[in-house]
């Protein structure tokens, strides 16, 4: 009787062990890994979305007196379509 307890205390420290460093100790750093990715991640986007704000308060200045011209050049190169036959 005696033996059998000492194998089967044995057997369930084994099965503790392979629980811990076979699923729980990975599954943990896989956790803490995934955390820190989307942590990452979701400081990138802030920042990425700071940098398109404040490239929306101070739009670039595109009105030059320069834009007249190329749109009326843009529509003297206009070429009618002709069709063949």
């Amino acid at each position: 009787m005696n033996f059998f307890r000492i194998v089967f205390e044995l057997f369930a420290l084994y099965l503790l062990y392979k629980l811990v460093f076979d699923f729980i100790i990975p599954v943990a750093k896989t956790t803490k890994q995934v955390k820190k990715q989307f942590s990452d991640m979701n400081a990138t986007m802030q920042e990425q979305m700071k940098r398109q704000q404040s490239q929306q308060a101070y739009p670039p200045n595109n009105y030059s007196s320069g834009t007249a011209a190329s749109v009326q050049k843009k529509n003297d190169d206009y070429i009618d379509f002709e069709e063949v036959k």
